[in-house]
């Protein structure tokens, strides 16, 4: 049964990702990567590398282009942004809530004058864009943090063009009620309040104007992500000599832990959908 005992709001959201921004880069990435991967296979340890697959993977069922102009809604430090806009010459833009993220994104962009891109700190429920503005909007494991995701959708199907093209990855709650280990673990340790099913997640796309052209269950990958990263997790504790940062280490391989043994419980699981805007043209 679900002991969920707060309501997060975006401003709990973004507070928490200011907040968490240096943890996450001294640890999972410094570069500012911060997403699920997408492995090889079974045996596949490599975090990165995977993480980047997501990406790849992504663009390539969305069919961005160089003439795709793209918005990365929740796009944290900005690295997807960029890597489409290296990629494919694309233009776009990139929105979050964290500020401090947004900043992160932007020192990196200083270095990069031949993208045209740009970041901005917005929320996804009141988009600084006019309608009709992309082709395509991209999202990596960020929406399910929005509180409002029927408004989050209504704005998406707002700025995207006629037969724009919607394509993201984001966590699922496959169960309707979480137990207690997952409610600490999984939602309230992002100030995550709940999401929907694979087939909740068509049901409310739908609603809000989009046809699904693809809805994959990605529970393997988000189940690897997890272990792969509590055995870093527990490898580099060992190996650092800041008490501090040891003891976050170890306690985040424990929540690594309780997570897969979430997933394995349905309470807690990743997909991938691509979707289109009900329209007269393709992007």
């Amino acid at each position: 049964m679900s002991t969920t005992s707060h309501t997060y709001t975006e401003r709990d959201v973004g507070d928490f990702f200011d907040q968490t921004l240096q943890t996450y880069l001294s640890f999972w990435d410094g570069d500012g990567v911060l997403h699920t991967g997408y492995f090889a296979d079974d045996a596949d340890d490599d975090y990165l590398a995977a993480a980047e697959r997501t990406s790849e993977v992504l663009a390539a069922e969305a069919k961005i282009d160089g003439s795709s102009r793209v918005l990365d809604v929740g796009c944290g430090c900005g690295n997807f942004m960029i890597h489409l806009a290296e990629r494919f010459g694309c233009r776009g833009e990139g929105l979050d809530l964290s500020r401090e993220r947004i900043k992160f994104a932007q020192e990196k962009l200083a270095g990069e004058k031949r993208l045209d891109i740009e970041f901005r700190h917005g929320s996804a429920t009141q988009m600084p864009y006019e309608p009709g503005s992309f082709s395509h909007v991209v999202s990596q494991d960020a929406l399910c943090l929005v509180p409002d995701k029927p408004r989050s959708h209504t704005e998406i199907h707002r700025v995207l063009r006629p037969g724009g093209v919607f394509a993201f990855s984001d966590f699922l709650q496959p169960k309707k009620e979480i137990g207690e280990r997952a409610r600490k673990h999984v939602y309230d340790r992002v100030k995550w309040n709940g999401g929907y099913s694979l087939v909740g997640y068509q049901s409310a796309l739908e609603e809000a104007g989009f046809e699904i052209i693809l809805a994959r269950n990605l529970e393997s990958h988000i189940r690897q992500t997890y272990r792969v990263l509590g055995k870093t997790a527990r490898e580099r504790a060992e190996a650092t000599p800041d008490a501090a940062a040891r003891e976050w280490m170890l306690a985040f391989s424990v929540s690594c832990e309780e997570i897969q043994l979430a997933i394995d419980d349905g309470e807690f699981g990743w997909g991938l959908f691509v979707t289109r805007k009900r329209g007269s043209a393709a992007p």
